[in-house]
């Protein structure tokens, strides 16, 4: 049975109709080696950051930091091309987390990891260990970020190797407080360099 709102097929036989399928195009890769600072910037190194795409979606795979107990990866951003990176920012964190012993089974609210338009950057990932086996993945959402009318709005989600061994999964919200346009974020750790790691830029239509 076919679910019609308006002559648009929404469903059908279980099927997403057409006009409702986007697709996720790559943009850039950029591989960590000991960076204090990684950089999108649109228009530099054939990135694209703007009005192309109302969603981008930023992946994380195996971050590694230099620093054992590493908060991070943080973010901020620019409407100035980079040269700036320091735009109000309000959100919440909570985090989950199970240790490799069975213990420390918890779900936690932190307050102290949110954001109350502060120009700090903002935290997505808690303490990462440095031990050769040890980083962080996960991804964030920021939603039309070269619209001129509305907030940006953003959603990160980065599960942890914990370094006293135990997975922490980071849950991250909030909005960048300016209807001005971005065009460049920038991450970076909190202590110590960006060791390895990629990290890829994704536009979604």
């Amino acid at each position: 049975m076919a679910l019609i709102s308006n002559g648009t097929t929404i469903f059908d036989a279980g099927a997403v109709g057409s006009s409702f399928k986007g697709s996720m195009t790559f943009i850039k890769k950029i591989t960590a080696s000991s960076d204090a600072t990684i950089s999108f910037v649109n228009g530099a190194s054939n990135v694209v950051f703007d009005t192309t795409y109302k969603e981008y979606i930023f992946t994380f795979n195996n971050i590694h930091p230099s620093a054992n107990d590493a908060t991070g990866p943080d973010f901020q951003v620019s409407t100035d091309g980079g040269s700036s990176y320091g735009v109000n920012i309000t959100s919440t964190f909570f985090r989950t987390s199970h240790g490799e012993d069975g213990s420390d089974t918890n779900v936690e609210y932190q307050a102290s990891l949110d954001l109350a338009q502060s120009t700090n950057f903002q935290n997505i990932g808690q303490l990462i260990g440095n031990d050769n086996d040890q980083s962080a993945s996960g991804f964030l959402h920021i939603f039309n970020p070269g619209d001129t009318t509305f907030v940006k709005h953003f959603i990160a989600r980065l599960n942890v190797y914990h370094a006293s061994d135990k997975t922490r999964d980071c849950y991250t919200a909030g909005y960048v407080n300016s209807t001005s346009a971005l065009n460049a974020i920038q991450f970076k750790m909190q202590s110590g360099n960006i060791d390895t790691g990629d990290i890829c830029l994704y536009g979604i239509s």
